[in-house]
């Protein structure tokens, strides 16, 4: 059975964060043909003409969907399951609703909200605009699009004295933030991914992971910026530590990360596997930070870790992946 493994498209002088789609193609790739499929890789790009006279060619059973960027930006990642859509060939993942809705920081923040679940406050540019508006406490700048970290450093986390000293903040690091950005309320505390991965009976939250900033000299932001997730000669990226290890007393704090992963999923109606990034306070409240449909899939990401804890290969990860699809389809 033939299955196209759709990946963004990756120019030569791409960062190791767009590097990194490849691994994920071979890995998936790799893992289909012990299933019995028969992979095809086909990069995509705005030429989308041209994607989809080759998807057309190739009349693929389905398609395993890797797009993550599209000529290296993020905000255009829906464009890929939107011609999927159009094309009307299945395709493995989160719908195109889903991934707009959750690859756009501010709309996700909404979302959440106005589902009562817990995420930091914000301010866009425009809220400036308005009298009376009041800045207290640290806050992070933040992209509103991109992911894998872009342009994230300590530099991201500010102090602010006065409303406009943040909008000045925000104006100045547009241009790393690849444009439209936004600040957000900066939680100093744990930090913790929960990985979901779709089951017969619903959806799976796997074991936690944290974040664990060891070393981190006083008055350093702790956080998971670009260099610590792909820079390996940082001190960040060696101080930064993936642990599935947990004392008792933090028995009843994962199980309600666990519960709000998996409200997450439902309020998103997501689909396959999805990672929830949570911050907890120095009371223990949790706060979500951001849903990520279709995360990473390269071996020694989170999710590929989270699930061999509970003894899933990587093959059995794939498979449930196309089997959520399938039943997804009937459905419909």
């Amino acid at each position: 059975m033939r299955v196209v493994v759709l990946h963004g498209k990756v120019a030569k002088d791409a960062g190791k964060d767009e590097l990194d789609v490849l691994v994920q193609r071979d890995t998936v790739s790799k893992a289909l043909v012990e299933l019995g499929y028969d992979p095809v890789a086909v990069p995509f790009s705005l030429d989308m003409r041209g994607v989809a006279g080759e998807l057309e060619t190739l009349c693929p059973a389905f398609v395993f969907n890797l797009v993550e960027s599209v000529e290296g930006r993020g905000r255009l990642i829906h464009l890929a399951p939107a011609l999927l859509d159009h094309l009307e060939i299945p395709y493995t993942g989160s719908q195109t609703e889903a991934i707009f809705l959750t690859s756009n920081k501010l709309l996700a923040k909404t979302f959440l909200r106005g589902a009562g679940i817990p995420t930091p406050g914000w301010y866009t540019v425009k809220d400036f605009a308005r009298e009376g508006v009041e800045v207290s406490g640290p806050h992070i700048v933040k992209s509103v699009w991109e992911h894998a970290s872009i342009g994230l450093d300590e530099e991201s986390v500010v102090q602010p004295t006065r409303p406009e000293e943040l909008r000045r903040t925000m104006e100045k690091r547009r241009g790393i933030l690849a444009g439209e950005c936004f600040a957000e309320a900066y939680i100093d505390g744990r930090e913790f991914n929960l990985s979901v991965l779709a089951n017969r009976d619903g959806p799976e939250v796997l074991p936690p992971a944290e974040i664990r900033f060891e070393g981190y000299p006083g008055g350093t932001p702790r956080l998971v910026g670009y260099r610590a997730k792909w820079d390996e000669t940082s001190f960040e990226y060696r101080h930064t530590q993936r642990s599935f290890d947990f004392p008792g007393e933090d028995r009843a704090l994962l199980g309600r990360l666990a519960r709000l992963a998996g409200e997450c999923w439902r309020v998103f109606d997501l689909r396959g596997y999805a990672r929830v990034d949570f911050r907890v306070d120095e009371e223990g409240r949790p706060w979500v930070l951001e849903v990520n449909a279709n995360p990473c899939l390269s071996p020694d990401a989170g999710f590929s870790a989270a699930a061999e804890r509970v003894g899933l290969t990587y093959s059995e990860v794939i498979s449930r992946i196309i089997a959520d699809m399938e039943r997804s389809n009937r459905k419909a």
